[in-house]
């Protein structure tokens, strides 16, 4: 039988799902595939000769597709490597979200237990604000996760020509409320909003505006950018 996450924390996960796409992009472009190393005493990652300060989310076991969170494995209880998990438990707890609140998440069930895995990170990732994540294989049967703490890791804004592909893509992520993903998008970038029945629009940091209309299935049926090259999708 296929399991889902919970319907609280995947309306958690949409309102990230089109600022987490955004900077994931800037964040590959930054840290381009390679050989990487952890020293996770230190708190340090390498790859492709940068070196970055990192925090351990989680690690997924493939054999037994179930997610172990740092602040619950014994080999890093209470060391600074944990800080962004132990982060997420407190927030997990304060809003009863159980996937951020589980020492051990069985994700056997699911559709896809690493795409499952990949949200986990992903969402962790938006409650965090981190400027991205990681997902590197630590040994033959797990796949560690982790998320910068870097000032160096450059952080995404706003572009009008990106901006129609950034949401369409977040609201396709997971396919639920188009209006959340929207709503979190904007305000990840505190972005001044207007709201009406139909539509959502925004100033943008150049002065331009966006405006996201809405159809009946709350989907995204268009994105307008007025600025001094106007596009739409």
């Amino acid at each position: 039988m296929t399991t889902t996450f919970s319907e609280p924390f995947l309306r958690l996960t949409e309102q990230h799902a089109a600022w987490g796409a955004e900077q994931l992009e800037a964040f590959n472009e930054f840290l381009p595939m390679g050989e990487w190393s952890a020293d996770l005493g230190e708190c340090l990652y390498r790859q492709s000769g940068r070196e970055l300060r990192i925090s351990l989310l989680g690690t997924f076991d493939t054999d037994e597709q179930s997610w172990l969170w740092a602040w619950a494995n014994p080999g890093f209880q209470g060391s600074p490597v944990v800080h962004a998990a132990e982060t997420l438990r407190a927030y997990g707890r304060t809003h009863g979200l159980p996937e951020l609140t589980s020492e051990l998440l069985h994700l056997a069930g699911h559709e896809d237990p690493r795409r499952a895995a990949e949200t986990l990170a992903f969402a962790a990732m938006g409650v965090l604000g981190a400027s991205g994540y990681i997902g590197v294989q630590a040994n033959p049967s797990a796949r560690a996760y982790l998320v910068p703490d870097d000032p160096r890791v450059p952080v995404a804004e706003p572009n009008a020509i990106t901006l129609p592909r950034v949401l369409l893509t977040g609201a396709g992520l997971l396919g639920g409320s188009a209006r959340r993903v929207v709503e979190g998008y904007f305000a990840h970038h505190d972005l001044p909003v207007r709201r009406a029945a139909d539509r959502m629009s925004a100033g943008l940091p150049d002065g331009g505006t966006v405006d996201v209309l809405f159809d009946d299935l709350d989907r995204i049926a268009s994105v307008h950018i007025n600025s001094g090259s106007p596009a739409a999708v």
